[in-house]
């Protein structure tokens, strides 16, 4: 008996929203960019527009605890994890912040900026799947290596005081900034390194891209609006940074919708958003929690609580994420538009 390679189905549409919303949504960085650029001058009002943006950020990152804890299926997949890890982050934010609040910070940005690049070779993913192919493999250290050239570059390139103050962060941080002011001749090396790398693997990406009869020209707009994203941190970083942590937000609302609207399993989170008036109640009272901790927890104790629910549900949603959205598993496929691959064939 010989078996062939199972067959990805080619889908009727390579959108996942449709071209007008999803080139909306992969390009969403540059309105935000450049509001923000034109925002500059004026330091205070530059501020304000990022504790926005950081708002923005947050709000967005306690829906993965519901997608985990509102599913019983993802709960049994990886039970052990789902029960200690808040422990764990709980007593881990605990003794980082004891020590260095630079250092938490420090940390909680490179696994965030990793955590959004990520997010964007998941959709990348995706577009590739629904037109029938996957090339995961040379996408993710493209894209990995697109990150390291912008970070290398602002550390080689960027005041960073000068852009910590922009940024709104306090004294302390400013100063854990400086810290870093000997690293920006080994960043240049790096810069220059990854830079040289980015050209080589994207070449090789876009020659793969090309050999296939129908590539997906969603997944390339979304990938040129990857590489707008990247580019504009390194043109601007203060812009950047704000369309980065922002366009990461509105796109993860953007999936979460995509894949609540048209769930159908009996999980109690598909249950409770099955209707558009329950999504809408659902989302209601959801705003209304994410609300209530910025306004109740913002100035209590020195902003000292806000820190640690950023920090807390920043690391669950980071953590769970990787997690939740699996596209093996046939109902979170499903959810996104991707049909299961046809059965292999024997003969």
């Amino acid at each position: 008996m010989q078996t062939h390679a199972a067959v990805q189905p080619v889908h009727a549409s390579p959108w996942l929203h449709g071209p007008v919303l999803d080139t909306a949504l992969g390009w969403c960085f540059v309105p935000v960019a450049i509001v923000v650029h034109f925002a500059e001058p004026h330091l205070t009002l530059v501020q304000t527009m990022m504790a926005v943006v950081f708002v923005v950020s947050f709000a967005h990152q306690p829906l993965t605890i519901g997608l985990v804890y509102a599913d019983p299926v993802q709960r049994a997949a990886h039970r052990r994890l789902y029960t200690w890890a808040p422990l764990v982050i709980v007593a881990a934010i605990a003794i980082g912040l004891s020590l260095s609040l630079t250092l938490v910070a420090m940390v909680a940005v490179l696994w965030n900026a990793e955590h959004t690049l990520m997010q964007r070779y998941g959709l990348l993913r995706i577009y590739g799947r629904k037109a029938g192919y996957d090339h995961g493999s040379l996408e993710k250290p493209m894209l990995i290596v697109w990150l390291l050239t912008a970070i290398a570059f602002i550390g080689a390139y960027v005041h960073l005081p000068t852009l910590a103050l922009k940024l709104g962060l306090d004294d302390t941080n400013t100063r854990g900034v400086k810290l870093l002011d000997p690293l920006r001749v080994p960043s240049m090396v790096v810069f220059w390194a990854a830079a040289a790398g980015s050209v080589v693997l994207t070449i090789r990406w876009w020659r793969a891209e090309r050999l296939l009869a129908r590539a997906s020209r969603a997944k390339h707009l979304y990938a040129l609006g990857t590489l707008g994203l990247v580019v504009a941190v390194m043109l601007d970083p203060i812009a950047g940074v704000a369309g980065y942590v922002a366009a990461h937000a509105i796109e993860y609302f953007a999936v979460v919708h995509r894949s609540l609207r048209t769930r159908r399993d009996g999980a109690p989170i598909a249950i409770v958003t099955g209707t558009p008036r329950r999504r809408a109640g659902v989302y209601a009272a959801y705003f209304a929690f994410v609300a209530a901790i910025v306004v109740f927890t913002y100035d209590l104790y020195e902003g000292r609580v806000y820190a640690f629910f950023i920090l807390f549900f920043g690391a669950m949603h980071i953590l769970y994420d990787g997690f939740v959205w699996k596209l093996r598993r046939p109902n979170v496929a499903a959810s996104l538009g991707i049909m299961p691959a046809v059965p292999p064939a024997a003969g």
